[in-house]
């Protein structure tokens, strides 16, 4: 019967983590750039009550045993990422940007590299373009002429040239600035990461992510190379929770709660049955 207490407790402990989780799912329905997660859960330990027995040979109606073994409840075996595509908003702003397949913007945090799928990008009063939280958006700059093929160097803050009156972005990433005199130069590259396990990255907030010693190093790269994904302007990546797969995990979540529940309740009554034996 403690067994069954405590078997009931990690139930409960579980699915508060799920609820837990697909409640912040449902919170960022609408966060640009957004992956959802999932709770994946596991047995604990089995005590073991009888070990396997092999079967003796020549002794007739002597065969073999199998384990007898009662589990000891269940534990969070991870939150798992999903990385899928989410679907597309339409803005019509050049600075908007959405990555169509893998791959991440490198964004600069202080003296952090961090890593986001939320393409809403600006330029701020010195002429750098930043992500909405302020974060420089790295990449590759031309001091003169164009960017070249393939870029090289490591990257750094995207700088907008003070003669160019106006850009487009092209599906590389890369910057066409128009001069005063209706020239056009190729003045900068967005540059992308990638990661050979994605589902290692940990998040950091603001719809950024942060390498470990899992997720491995990035891959530094340009758009439509190297298995990264090319770019789409005027777009962003919204998030690709499932509110129908959502509210099934809610009630999945609160079923599994309360037959928790059911379960700690009905061995406190055994107990109590115990204990009134001797009165």
């Amino acid at each position: 019967m403690l067994r069954s207490l405590y078997s009931g407790i990690s139930g409960l402990r579980v699915h508060q983590t799920m609820m837990d989780v697909t409640g912040n799912n449902i919170a960022n329905v609408n966060t640009t750039g957004f992956k959802g997660s999932q709770t994946v859960f596991q047995d604990t330990l089995s005590q073991m009550m009888q070990a396997a027995g092999a079967p003796q040979a020549g002794t007739p109606g002597a065969g073999g045993t199998n384990p007898a073994q009662v589990g000891l409840g269940v534990r969070l075996a991870g939150v798992q990422t999903n990385f899928g595509q989410g679907a597309a908003q339409t803005t019509g702003r050049n600075l908007d940007l959405m990555v169509q397949g893998d791959g991440f913007f490198a964004v600069q945090k202080g003296t952090e590299q961090l890593y986001t799928r939320s393409g809403a990008f600006n330029f701020d009063a010195n002429g750098a373009m930043v992500t909405t939280d302020g974060n420089f958006v790295l990449g590759w700059n031309a001091a003169t002429g164009n960017v070249p093929v393939p870029p090289t160097g490591a990257p750094e803050p995207i700088m907008l040239p003070g003669d160019v009156e106006s850009f487009t972005i092209s599906p590389d990433g890369s910057l066409v600035g128009v001069l005063a005199d209706g020239t056009k130069r190729t003045f900068a590259q967005v540059s992308m990461a990638n990661f050979v396990n994605p589902g290692g990255l940990e998040k950091a907030g603001g719809s950024t992510y942060r390498a470990t010693v899992n997720s491995g190093d990035a891959t530094i790269g340009t758009a439509g190379t190297g298995g990264m994904g090319a770019l789409q302007t005027g777009a962003l990546e919204m998030s690709n929770v499932d509110l129908g797969q959502e509210f099934t995990n809610l009630i999945i979540a609160q079923r599994g709660f309360q037959a928790n529940t059911k379960v700690i309740s009905t061995s406190d009554e055994l107990l109590n049955d115990l204990v009134n034996l001797k009165r």
